[in-house]
Parts: C-alpha cells; structure tokens; sequence
C-alpha cells in the first residue's frame, strides 16, 4: 500500500490529472507569466522560486514516508523557467534520494522551452526530466492574442519541436471553445496547423470553463475590436471536436485524450490510426445519442 507523503504544500496546488497518483514536489510557486486571460490557477499567488534547502527538505520528508516512488512531477505553473543548474541540482537530489526513480516531469511554458537551448534541455533528459506538460491553447494567432497567452503559433511549434530533439516528450493541451461562436474555426483550424506541423506525443483537450472572477477580463479583451464572444454551447464544442479531428494529420501518431472532466464528450484513441472511430462517436453525440457528460460531472 503507498503511504502518500504529506507536504506543507502552498495551496492551491495543481497537476495534470495523470499526475495524480505521482510524488508532487514544489519547486516554485506560482506561475512567471501567469497573465493568460482563461486560467485562474495562480491568480493568488506570487511566482517565487523556492529556497533549494526547503525544496531539499520536501524531497528528504517524502522519501521517510514514500521511499520507492518511481514518478515525482515538479510544480508549481512552470518549473522550467529555473536556471539549469537549479534543475540539475533539484533532480541530482531526486534521483538519489529515491532509488526507484523512472521519471520526472513539469508544466513548461512555450517561452521556457525555448529560452533553454538543445544541450541544456539534454541535461536535463538525462537527469530524467522525460515529459513535460505544454499548454497550445490555441493554434491561431488571433486567439493567442485574445487570450494574452505570451506566444505564437511559430513559437510553440519550436517549443515542441526543440524538446523533441532533446528527447524529451510533450503533452499538450488545448481548449476547446476558446474562439467562442465566432472565430472557432479560426481557433480549430489553426490548432491543427501546429499540432501537424509539430505533433506532441500526447494531446489533450479541456472545454472552456471561465471562474466568475475571469469572466470580465477574458471578455474584455476577446472583444477589443468588437468582436463579441458568445460561449459555445455542447452542440458548438461538439463541432469543434468534429473539425479538429478531420484537420488533425500528425506526421507520427499522437495519443489523444478528451476525457478531461471538463469535457462534454470524453474521447480517446490514437490519431490518425483512431479518426474514424473517434468521429462516429461525435457523430453519434451530435444525433441526439446519450454519450455526453451530465453537467453535473464536468469541472475543472
């Protein structure tokens, strides 16, 4: 039986959702951009890296209590933005403290990715940082705009693109209903141009779900110039999904998940092996099929 270590963590704590059943380490605090218009996860807090002894500490009280974890995810928003040779020192400490250890990942942001160059990503990987979790958002660059995410479409396809070379693995997500009624196809469309032209191993989608306090600020700025939003409905997301999928031709095969709680219809195959199965449940859904997520179930 694992006996989950327990860490004075600095609430709220996030991690994907495959993280779940993982040693969590907090190497920082908060997010370094944290100005994304969508994400309230950070917005209480004050990015900080963390002392390496109080890092160090966390990682000496979680062996005491959980001594043969084999997957430690380091948060908070963007552990990649500390310097190199922090990393190297924070998974120097893993990975000798936990014999057991097979894999270390983190939220990396486009820019971080792409501020750290080949060898020092390498390193990295070679400390067994292997997986890093990327936020695409958007593949259009009049959404990223809107959503004030602090990269383009050029740069995120070179963030995936250089932790490839380093062979490090990226899972990628992307929101659906972002574009809101009127510039979804704008959104799906250019989301699908990077995902092609730049295939992450793994590629997730989350459904748009705007906590009260966002809801003005998003607004704002979508409709700069004039553009209303108006949020999608399950039937719109839907047929997102539907374009998404017929647009989606990833040069490699890529693991695609939409069974994120916040999802209205949770899908899952490998792409472009699984399309057509994956639209005939989308089909099925937009028929009238009872395939959708009760309300009641979805959440961030």
């Amino acid at each position: 039986m694992v006996a989950y270590p327990i860490l004075h963590y600095d609430e709220p704590l996030y991690r994907p959702p495959s993280e779940g059943h993982n040693l969590i380490i907090q190497a920082t605090i908060g997010c370094s951009f944290n100005h994304c218009t969508f994400c309230s996860m950070y917005k209480t807090k004050t990015f900080r890296a963390r002392p390496l002894p109080d890092v160090f500490a966390d990682i000496e009280a979680s062996a005491r209590l959980w001594p043969d974890a084999s997957r430690i995810f380091l948060a908070d928003g963007d552990a990649l933005v500390l310097p190199t040779d922090t990393l190297i020192a924070i998974l120097d400490k893993l990975a000798a403290t936990f014999p057991a250890l097979e894999r270390v990942s983190c939220y990396a942001t486009p820019i971080n990715l792409t501020h750290k160059s080949v060898a020092e990503l390498r390193d990295l990987r070679a400390k067994k940082l292997s997986l890093v979790y990327v936020g695409i958002e958007s593949g259009a660059a009049v959404i990223l705009n809107r959503i004030r995410k602090g990269a383009t479409p050029s740069t995120i396809a070179a963030a995936i693109d250089r932790a490839h070379e380093a062979g490090i693995a990226v899972s990628a997500t992307v929101v659906l209903g972002i574009g809101g009624r009127r510039l979804w196809r704008e959104h799906v469309d250019g989301t699908a141009a990077v995902v092609n032209r730049a295939p992450p191993d793994f590629l997730s989608t989350l459904q748009l779900r705007l906590a009260e306090d966002e809801v003005e600020e998003f607004v704002s700025r979508f409709e700069r110039d004039s553009t209303p939003f108006e949020e999608q409905d399950d039937a719109g997301v839907l047929a997102e999904q539907e374009r998404l999928l017929h647009h989606l031709d990833p040069p490699r095969p890529v693991v695609f998940r939409s069974n994120h709680a916040s999802n209205c219809l949770p899908l899952a195959g490998t792409l472009p092996h699984d399309r057509e199965r994956l639209l005939s449940f989308i089909a099925q859904a937009r028929r009238g099929a009872p395939l959708l997520r009760p309300e009641f179930m979805r959440g961030l």
